[in-house]
Parts: structure tokens; sequence; C-alpha cells
């Protein structure tokens, strides 16, 4: 019974779970909402064959994807988990305008898959949240730069790396029409400088990436988008009438990688170059278009964006147009992952898919949540009473299925005992020690109590010589015991029975009670304000009902246990009633015998 009630509680429980509105997993109850996001990059999105390993990918939030209700005015209370719902992942909100209904938010995947899809978790709509952004997190301790260019205009750009390399001076202006967000604007005189950083320093024959997106406004011969010199030492990236190129000077004959196709003006292109201390290898795109056998040279001294027109050779100039999502790494990027970031920051991604939002389940949460608003006072009071109903019918249950199951193992090991004693001496069991194992067992059977007393009875009839005097008369009066101990035995069993009954039969009039009332109250309520719809309606009838949903609550667990119990009642019963009349008629065989022996003397 233990077991079966078990079962039935949690059955109850995932009923109460599957309510519309409820979710079951949840990652930290103080957040109010979630949205499951997916990423994919199986055939039907992206398409990765290989895997990019640790990424941080560009969330794009819109009117179209999401409703910006329930959270801080800038988005502090927003947080990333991964598909087990326990793990946080570091972020980083680039830009959060909820008037405008746009959000820009780095999410550090920390294993991309390959082939397949994943999801990961936004939870959002806690007031009390702090902010939880981590940028320095966010991204990985071999980028040694990101730019976001998401400052005010006039700031030098700041560093998104735990390396705090923010720009010497700012660039000449902001655009607000970036290819992420904002964007950083050239004139081709002013580059963006950066600091003489030892983080930012190149080996000779070091690794390094580099990575931008650009729009030109014009193309013009030998445009720098990256420039570093250091003597005869330089590292040069930019447009050549808008074809990309990287020029590597060791002091020797410079080398460049050859033409590849140009880039348009006035359209965003991603430009990214990558050196692995054997080969510098050109991206444009994702794709690499282009490679020369090279080492870096060592490079110590100040690089600049943008251009560099007076450390540069003769014949270059500075870059004129936007420049957007700058980022240096002190290692050589494989090529899935540049193909990867062209993918996640482009504006149009087959990378995400994004889910409906949650409400959280439970109490003030959901459909349910509704209801549970809506319920009045007074069908509180009923419901309060009903649960205290389905406690003691639950108590009940369990004590009584305890009971009646510890009964039925004793009187299988008495019967067992019994048939093997029974035979040479009827009454040898009334002996046994009850601080014996032996003695233990039997005292939990109703059996050895009802043979207890019979065995009274029997040894109450012993004459002044010993002998047990047993007649007729005497076997009905034993067998009057016996039954009378059998009635005490049975209420035993019964006894709180009527409590399960209670709750039955009177659970769902209690119930209906509460729901007929809380109608009542509803309609009156209408009625005074004189506003006929349906959603002033029916939260409050959703709500009365309540209370008979609380009843049937109550009275279907009482309804399968009291059955349950009332058979297994009735076997020990049975089992009792056939115990007595097998005892008595032992009893009467075995007088009958000494009766005989007795008059044969």
């Amino acid at each position: 019974m233990k077991r079966a009630l078990f079962l039935l509680i949690s059955a109850m429980t995932v009923l109460l779970g599957c309510v519309p509105g409820v979710a079951n997993a949840w990652w930290q109850n103080d957040w109010s909402y979630r949205k499951a996001i997916t990423i994919d990059t199986s055939p039907k999105g992206a398409n990765l064959t290989e895997s990019a390993g640790r990424a941080p990918l560009l969330i794009r939030l819109h009117s179209g994807n999401f409703q910006f209700d329930g959270l801080q005015d800038n988005g502090a209370d927003i947080r990333f988990v991964a598909a087990d719902d326990k793990t946080p992942l570091n972020y980083q909100i680039e830009q959060y305008d909820a008037v405008l209904g746009v959000a820009l938010v780095w999410v550090d995947i920390t294993q991309m898959p390959a082939g397949a899809a994943q999801n990961i978790w936004m939870y959002y709509g806690n007031k009390k949240a702090p902010d939880g952004s981590k940028p320095a997190e966010t991204f990985d301790a071999d980028y040694t730069l990101v730019y976001h260019f998401n400052g005010a205009a006039g700031a030098p750009s700041k560093d998104s790396t735990a390396y705090a390399n923010n720009a010497q001076n700012a660039p000449a202006r902001i655009a607000e029409d970036g290819i992420v967000g904002r964007a950083a604007q050239f004139n081709g005189a002013s580059p963006l400088n950066l600091p003489a950083s030892p983080s930012l320093n190149l080996g000779a024959g070091g690794s390094f990436t580099f990575s931008a997106w650009v729009k030109p406004a014009t193309l013009a011969a030998n445009t720098l988008v990256y420039g570093r010199r250091d003597g005869a030492n330089a590292l040069l990236i930019g447009l050549d009438n808008g074809v990309p190129f990287v020029e590597v000077d060791g002091g020797a004959a410079p080398l460049r990688t050859a033409a590849v196709p140009a880039v348009a003006a006035n359209q965003w292109s991603q430009l990214a170059v990558t050196a692995d201390g054997k080969n510098v290898t050109l991206y444009v795109g994702g794709k690499q278009v282009a490679q020369i056998a090279a080492a870096l040279p060592a490079l110590t001294s100040a690089a600049a964006i943008g251009g560099d027109v007076a450390n540069a050779p003769a014949g270059f100039a500075g870059f004129n147009g936007e420049m957007d999502e700058l980022r240096l790494s002190k290692v050589a990027r494989p090529a899935n992952l540049i193909a990867l970031d062209v993918l996640s920051q482009g504006a149009e991604s087959k990378l995400f898919n994004y889910g409906a939002d949650e409400k959280q389940s439970g109490f003030g949460f959901g459909y349910f949540g509704v209801i549970v608003k809506s319920v009045t006072v007074d069908a509180w009071v009923v419901i309060g009473i009903l649960m205290l109903m389905a406690v003691t019918s639950w108590v009940v249950m369990w004590t009584k299925a305890t009971y009646v199951g510890t009964v039925d193992k004793a009187n299988g090991f008495f019967v067992q005992r019994f048939r093997e004693v029974a035979g040479r001496h009827l009454v040898g069991l009334a002996h046994t020690d009850e601080r014996s194992e032996e003695g233990q067992r039997l005292r939990h059977s109703s059996l050895y109590r009802l043979y207890r007393a019979g065995v009274a009875e029997i040894h109450s009839r012993v004459d002044g010589h010993g002998r047990t005097l047993i007649t007729a008369e005497s076997i009905e009066a034993i067998r009057a015991s016996m039954d009378a101990t059998l009635v005490r035995e049975n209420q035993r069993l019964s006894k709180s029975m009527v409590l399960l009954t209670i709750a039955i039969s009177g659970g769902p009039f209690l119930g209906l009670l509460g729901t007929v009332v809380g109608v009542m109250i509803t309609f009156a309520a209408i009625a005074a304000a004189g506003d006929v719809n349906v959603n002033a309606i029916a939260p409050g009838i959703a709500a009365a009902l309540l209370a008979t949903v609380t009843g049937l609550f109550v009275a279907i667990p009482a309804l399968f246990g009291y059955n349950y119990l009332l058979i297994r009642n009735k076997n020990v019963t049975a089992n009792m009633q056939v115990f007595v009349d097998e005892f008595v008629t032992r009893l009467a065989e075995a007088h009958r015998s000494a009766d005989h022996s007795l008059a044969a003397e």
C-alpha cells in the first residue's frame, strides 16, 4: 500500500505539473521569465561541419523575437544558462534599448556543436537582480583587444577584454548603423591609436589574429585598416582600391598577398588575418582568399587603426569609411571560428532560432497564477479545510497500510509456526518468550492474539488435580471468547477508516460549496460594477472552480486508498475467522481423543 500510495501522490503531482503555462524546470525562482535560444549548426541552420570550440556569439533581440516586457530598464536582470538549466554563461550587453526594442548581447558559448543543435536559456524578469554582465570573462584570455565602438561620441574606444587595452583617442565620429550596433567612422586623416601594451606586442614568428568589419566610403589605393611599424619591421592590413591585402615587412623585401576580388564601397565586409609562425592568411567574409609563406617580425611599437600615415611608407593612405567589431588575438584563430564569427555577427543569421517566452510555474505564474490571484477569502478558507482533510487522509492511509502490512506478515509467520507445533502440542506456542526474536514477530499477529485468548480459556478450565476439563459447552465458551477478541481486532483494523469516508464523501461537497459561493460573489461583483465581459467573469469563475478541483484532489486518493485498505482488512478478518474455526476444531478433536483414552482405562 505504501508503494501504491507513493505512486498515486506522484501521479497527482505530475498532473498538476501539466497545467498549461507551467514549466517543470527552472534555473532560479527569482527570475519570472525565460526564452529558449537554439544554436543550430545542422544543415538546416548554419551548416558547420567542424566544432569551433569556445566562441562569443552575438544574440540579437528585437521586437520580432522578444517583447522587452518585465525587465529592468537597462536589462541588468538578463541571465544566460546552458542547456542543463544549471550552468550560468558569461555575457556582455553591448546595447539595450527597450524603447526601440533592440538589444545586442555577446554570450560565451563554451563549446560549439558541429552539425547539431543545442539550446541555451535566457532568463529575465527579476527587478532586484544586480547587473550580471561580465565582459572580461565573455572573451577568452587569448583575445587581447575587443572594440565594439559602442561608447559615447568623443570618448576613446574601450576594450572589453581583461587586458583593458583602451584606445588613446576617440574615432573621428560614431555612426549608429554599424554591422553590430554602433560603429567607428574614419575620415582618412585621424587614425585610432592603440596603446603600447605588452599584451599587444608581437614576438618574431609569433601568432596573431586580426578581424574587423569594414565599410569603405571610397575605394582608394593602399588605404590602411591596421598599421604597425617598428623600424624596418611592419605589418600592414588594408584595401588597395577595394582589394584586401596583407603586407609583411621583415626588413628585406616586403611580402604582400596576391590580388583577390575587391570589396564593394558602402557595403559591410569582414576582414580577418591570421599568422601562425609559418603562414599569414587572409580571410574575406569568413573564407580564406590568400596566403603567403611568412612569419611575423617582432613588433613592440603602438599600432594604429584606420591609417598610420606618419609611420607608413610612401603611397599609403588612411581609411575612409566605417569599422565595427575590431578584435586582436595573440593566437592564430582557426578558420571555422572566423567563419562562425561572420555567421553570428552578420545581419541575417541562420545560426539562431528563438523560442517562445515562458513564464515561471507555480503560484503567481502562468494560467494557474491568474486563477490563484483571483481566489476570494471565503474560497481560501474552504481550500484550507480541504487541504487539512487531504493531509489527514494521507496520514491515515499511510499508517493503516503500514499496520495491516505488518499484521498480514506476522499472521503468515504465525500460521507457519502453528502448523508445525499444533499437531504435537496445541497450546505450545503460548509459552513463547515475548523477548525472543520469535516472540517479537508473533506479538504483531492478530491470529496470535486470538490464539492467546483461546489458550487462556483452556488454562482456566484446569481442576484441582491439574487436569484440563473440556466439554462441549466449554468449547462454545472458548469460541465465544475468541470471537470477542476477533471483534476487537476488527475494530483495530477499522480504526480511523471513517476519516477516509468523510474525505471521500465530504471533500467534493465542501469544494462544491466553495465554488458556488465564489460564483455568487463573482456575479455580485459584476452586477455592482455594471461591467459584463469575459475578462471580468472568467478569472472569478476559474478561481471558484479551484475549490471543486481541490475537493476532488482530496476525494480521489482517499477513495482509492479506502478501497485498497478495505480489501486488505477483509482478508485479515477472513483469516482470523478461519483460524477460530480451525483452533476450535483441533481443540474438540484433541479432547475427544483424551476422553476416549480415559474411558478405555
